[in-house]
């Protein structure tokens, strides 16, 4: 594990709050010089801490009213790879995550749709005749906080 001081952790924190900042913005909040940042976040990205810089999109924005996490059992273990799931799953445009999971099921899906009868269509047409599929259990999202994580 990389030791993290706390200009480290700070500059963690600034970022997962927006990760589109420059490093002289970022430097400025800090106290750092541009190119000081810029290392820092350099060596954050090389050790691996900062595994890339994602672009979140407003799923109301764009029509989609609805997201549902799913977990999902796989029915045939042994006939069907994870592999097939896993590819299969991930070529579905409403699924936005795909977590291979320990527990009661084999994974957990973020699926995003525009109402309720749009993702029953998904998840009849779509996640049900995928390969392996079995159970499922759906859990509606009501609200959501997002919070920095760890590091602050």
């Amino acid at each position: 594990m990389t030791d993290l001081d706390d200009l480290d952790r700070k500059i963690l924190c600034a970022l997962v709050q927006d990760s589109s900042q420059s490093a002289g913005a970022l430097g400025r909040k800090l106290g750092l010089s541009q190119p000081a940042t810029w290392r820092r976040i350099r060596r954050l990205e090389t050790s691996g801490i900062i595994k890339g810089r994602r672009l979140r999109l407003n799923a109301d924005a764009l029509g989609f009213g609805v997201t549902v996490f799913l977990g999902v059992k796989l029915a045939r273990k042994g006939q069907v790879s994870l592999e097939d799931f896993e590819r299969a799953v991930s070529a579905i445009p409403e699924v936005q995550t795909v977590e291979h999971v320990l527990g009661l099921y084999d994974y957990r899906l973020r699926v995003v749709a525009r109402d309720l009868s749009d993702f029953e269509r998904v998840l009849r047409r779509r996640i049900m005749t995928l390969p392996g599929a079995g159970d499922v259990e759906a859990n509606v999202l009501l609200s959501e906080e997002r919070l920095p994580g760890p590091i602050g």
